[in-house]
């Protein structure tokens, strides 16, 4: 058997290169297939023009003429994300993005889902593409947490029949379990937890209850938590507890993270100092 086989017929042994390279961390399957049809990627010095390719390994594969090198054991990291950051890697108009902030010695990473530009708190980053699209997926019921402060007035009641989900605007949104924390003048603290992640969900939701959001945190994703980790820092999950929450996502328990709440550490790391601009 050849190590590039085309789709169709019998299915051969292997992967394929979108779902091999997202495992290597270079970039999401959708974006490698955005790779392919731009015409960076290479197998023995021939350019692939299609994303199912099949492939046992990536042994003489190129993206921009570099090889690929051999997958490493997958790894995940805590970034407390600041307001005012774009989650993509490039902003056509200048605006400043996670990929200008994060610590310079980290692997090349990948964001697990998005937060909005005002939306703040913990957001996941890993290494490796199956296990974002892992983390991702609805159907594995990877818990979100987040805690917003809203301006108007809502009761326990409102928001406890969201345990059903809602339809807004035509869009179904799963079953939400929220909680009033407390009131603090015209403004109430609210804390959501669900296991969808549609844009702006939990915006939408607040306002459609006729609140408006001023701040938004998210402070756990799974087992995963935001803790006292500061605005700007990167932390380290220890491989050992990503492997055994890793095993949940396919298990009976799938996304509930097992016991792991309270055996999740992590090994921060500083934000980096920004400097002060220049005199103008």
């Amino acid at each position: 058997m050849t190590e590039e086989t085309k789709s169709g017929g019998d299915r051969p042994k292997g992967d394929r290169i979108a779902k091999l390279l997202a495992r290597a961390g270079i970039a999401s399957r959708r974006d490698i297939e955005k790779m392919i049809a731009e015409g960076r990627i290479a197998l023995h010095g021939t350019l692939l023009d299609t994303p199912a390719t099949i492939l046992t390994s990536l042994k003489g594969v190129t993206v921009d003429g570099e090889p690929v090198a051999p997958p490493e054991a997958a790894r995940l990291f805590l970034y407390h994300k600041p307001v005012g950051l774009l989650v993509t890697e490039w902003d056509p108009v200048g605006r400043p993005t996670i990929y200008d902030r994060l610590p310079g010695d980290l692997p090349r990473t990948m964001p697990v889902g998005r937060l909005d530009l005002n939306t703040e708190g913990l957001l996941l980053l890993t290494t490796d593409g199956g296990l974002k699209r892992q983390l991702e997926l609805p159907a594995t019921g990877v818990e979100r947490t987040y805690r917003a402060r809203a301006y108007g007035d809502v009761t326990q009641a409102m928001l406890e029949e969201l345990i059903h989900g809602i339809e807004i605007d035509g869009v179904r949104y799963g079953s939400i379990d929220a909680n009033l924390e407390r009131r603090t003048g015209a403004n109430v603290w609210i804390e959501m937890t669900l296991t969808e992640g549609k844009n702006r969900e939990v915006r939408r939701v607040l306002e459609h209850l006729g609140l408006q959001v001023g701040r938004l945190i998210r402070t756990r994703y799974g087992p995963f938590i935001l803790g006292d980790l500061p605005p700007g820092a990167v932390g380290e999950v220890k491989q050992h507890d990503l492997v055994a929450f890793a095993k949940t996502l396919t298990g009976p328990r799938r996304g509930k993270g097992a016991d792991l709440a309270t055996l999740v550490t992590v090994e921060a790391r500083p934000a980096p100092k920004i400097a002060a601009p220049g005199p103008g």
